[in-house]
């Protein structure tokens, strides 16, 4: 008779929990299994394009926390090049977007569990890697390790566009038209993969590995032969092995580039004066209806 009574009072519960819901029966479950706090909406990650923005953060307003961001938001510097010619380091991603912002695409690489043992057991971490570009001339590769993979794909994200470097391109023999390929050989490395990137005549393509091509074609190269060596099937050190090699294409001084250097001043020496006095927050004005 109690072990009856016992019965119908577990399938009396299970009934009540399946009542109630998806997200709610996962709460009160403490979160385990794929119930509210790691199932449903956010899946294992293996999705593409808006994911981990956040659209309600991207409509607040942007309070810059560095001088460069100041400089920017009221337009003492005009473009990007600016901050890339005196190598000043960008803190902000909001400098990124207010530059590139239309113009870039970003693209989840890879999502990887990542485990750490611990004395309870494992503790299971997403590591997302984020490439991001503009087809133009710009590209940025962010990694990222959280908790959650939204918001391993978010912080990428923002790491992808504080990484934002410009990328020179050449030509394989007559300059003619636009520029398509890498200007020389370049050499990347990372771990023991190396990539090697080399100028391909017009009209042949990006002749690469997947993980390659994505960045090549984000970067703006439209041919380019490529040559891979080591344990490319690590897709992290294959990224920024190739990141490397195409940040290299700015690193070589080719006779080009041998006029002389007219030196300028600095954006925060020419602006100093107005970098000396202290930034108020605008307050917001309210609308009344």
């Amino acid at each position: 008779k109690q072990w009856y009574q016992r019965r119908v009072a577990i399938t009396a519960g299970n009934q009540m929990a399946d009542n109630a819901g998806g997200d709610s029966a996962g709460a009160s479950r403490g979160g385990f299994g794929r119930g509210g706090s790691r199932g449903g909406s956010r899946g294992r990650g293996r999705g593409r394009g808006n994911r981990g923005r956040g659209g309600a953060g991207d409509s607040k307003e942007w309070y810059p926390c560095t001088k460069l961001g100041r400089l920017v938001k009221d337009g003492m510097i005009k473009k990007i090049e600016e901050i890339y010619l005196f190598s000043l380091p960008i803190k902000e991603a909001e400098i990124i977007d207010f530059f590139l912002g239309s113009k870039l695409k970003d693209e989840v690489l890879k999502i990887m569990p990542v485990q750490k043992q611990t004395r309870a057991g494992q503790r299971t971490r997403f590591k997302a890697f984020v490439a991001i570009g503009d087809y133009d001339g710009h590209i940025g590769l962010g990694v990222k390790c959280s908790k959650e993979v939204a918001t391993a794909i978010r912080g990428a994200i923002i790491l992808a566009k504080l990484s934002v470097i410009p990328v020179r391109r050449g030509y394989w023999g007559n300059k003619i038209g636009m520029p398509h390929t890498v200007p020389c050989k370049v050499t990347g490395k990372c771990g023991s993969v190396l990539v090697r990137l080399v100028p391909a005549p017009r009209g042949t393509g990006l002749v690469s590995a997947p993980v390659p091509k994505k960045l090549l074609n984000m970067a703006g190269f439209e041919d380019c032969y490529t040559c891979a060596t080591g344990q490319t099937a690590t897709l992290g050190n294959f990224a920024k092995a190739t990141f490397a090699a195409i940040a290299a294409t700015y690193a070589y001084l080719t006779p080009d580039m041998w006029s002389p250097t007219v030196f300028t001043n600095s954006p925060y020496q020419e602006y100093t004066d107005y970098l000396a006095k202290p930034f108020v927050k605008q307050p917001k004005k309210e609308v009344k209806y």
